[in-house]
């Protein structure tokens, strides 16, 4: 593995995070292809390139932007199972996965944040 991020567990979450999205949405309604289901999409991979771009070669002060940018995309992806689940287009076991794995993932980032603030 050359590169630093792909030894972060944190990073490879965020990878499984892309899978079960692009999963998920394969189920959406045609109509929210250029809506929900692109946004959600774009901000669960924001998620995983975030932590990966901001991993290599860069202050800990620039890796910890990089790690909110990425803690930001996460919580987007939150919002958009909500607004999923309010508009009746997401089964409650998909929502839940989604919501499970993308705590995990809020709580890595900001144990790998504090790390970095020392």
């Amino acid at each position: 593995m050359p590169f630093k991020f792909e030894k972060l567990i944190v990073w490879q979450k965020a990878l499984d995070l892309t899978g079960i999205v692009h999963d998920v949405t394969r189920k959406f309604p045609q109509e929210e292809l250029y809506i929900l289901t692109s946004q959600i999409k774009r901000a669960a991979d924001s998620v995983a390139l975030n932590i990966a771009e901001g991993s290599t070669g860069q202050t800990n002060a620039e890796f910890n932007k990089f790690l909110g940018y990425a803690l930001r995309s996460n919580i987007e992806v939150v919002g958009c199972i909500f607004i999923a689940q309010r508009r009746n287009i997401i089964h409650q076991d998909d929502f839940d996965k989604i919501y499970n794995i993308c705590e995990e993932i809020l709580l890595m980032l900001n144990s790998l944040r504090k790390t970095l603030i020392k």
